[in-house]
């Protein structure tokens, strides 16, 4: 099973390497110390397996579940400090997570319990709902426990025009609209690739369309949309449909719905 660990702790990264490292059906094909990391390693290699931390700075293990897209869910196995009521949550939506400090034996069935569920073609693409179940009630308990309200996101600078800014970790980088190759969605989050990096923003993507240049940036998918002016080259397929080449290597197919506006860009 190809297998991403997330853990913003080296240690806790070293030793699930190490112990996954020795069981023969994962292959680990990435590791990422913050959530930003683990929602754009998600988005472009499909993973079968995550460990996932909980308690990361920034976006924390539950925004990176949220921000996944149902239909490539992989399987979840939460690392957790959290106390009783969080464990019985898991416990009831039959999630499975691992307590810190990591005992080597709990990981081992773990993953062979997952290695179980993902040979079952029936439980593809049904991953989510329990973990978000699971996640709302936590949330739910932890809000009355701390009786803490949640504020609303501040708001990002207004744009400077033909660039976006994306706020990262307290800072604000500067995209170039020239830039950017693609975007595509992750729940919540929009994947920004631009120049072989791959940026998270928290937005929409109706939001994020609105401020980027519609002559300039056009929706191929539900959640994808492409810089026009990075578009190389465009094959024809059968049946109507198309396959856009873009100047950083990737290829990107037309859905039928937004075929329409392709074909009148490239008469």
């Amino acid at each position: 099973m190809k297998t991403i660990i997330v853990d913003d702790e080296p240690l806790a990264l070293d030793l699930l390497r190490s112990i996954l490292s020795a069981i023969e059906d994962v292959e680990i094909i990435a590791e990422c110390s913050n959530g930003r990391d683990a929602i754009a390693a998600v988005s472009s290699l499909h993973p079968d397996l995550i460990f996932l931390d909980i308690q990361m700075p920034g976006i924390n293990g539950f925004e990176v579940v949220k921000a996944m897209q149902s239909d490539t869910m992989p399987m979840v196995i939460f690392a957790t400090a959290y106390n009783q009521f969080a464990i019985d949550a898991f416990d009831l939506h039959a999630v499975d997570y691992l307590l810190k400090p990591f005992d080597p034996e709990r990981i081992e069935r773990a993953v062979q319990r997952a290695i179980e569920r993902h040979s079952a073609p029936e439980n593809h693409g049904g991953f989510k709902t329990p973990l978000i179940g699971a996640i709302e009630e936590i949330t739910r308990r932890l809000d009355k426990e701390s009786g803490a309200v949640s504020s609303p996101e501040e708001e990002i600078p207004e744009g400077i025009k033909r660039k976006l800014l994306i706020r990262d970790s307290g800072m604000v980088k500067v995209v170039p609209f020239d830039d950017i190759d693609w975007v595509d969605a992750a729940g919540d989050y929009m994947c920004v690739h631009a120049l072989g990096e791959t940026h998270i923003v928290r937005s929409t993507l109706r939001e994020l369309l609105e401020k980027l240049d519609d002559k300039m940036f056009i929706r191929i998918h539900r959640s994808t949309v492409v810089n026009i002016e990075r578009v190389v080259s465009v094959t024809r397929l059968q049946k109507g449909g198309s396959l856009l080449h873009l100047a950083d290597g990737n290829s990107l197919r037309v859905s039928r719905n937004y075929r329409e506006a392709i074909r009148s860009l490239f008469q």
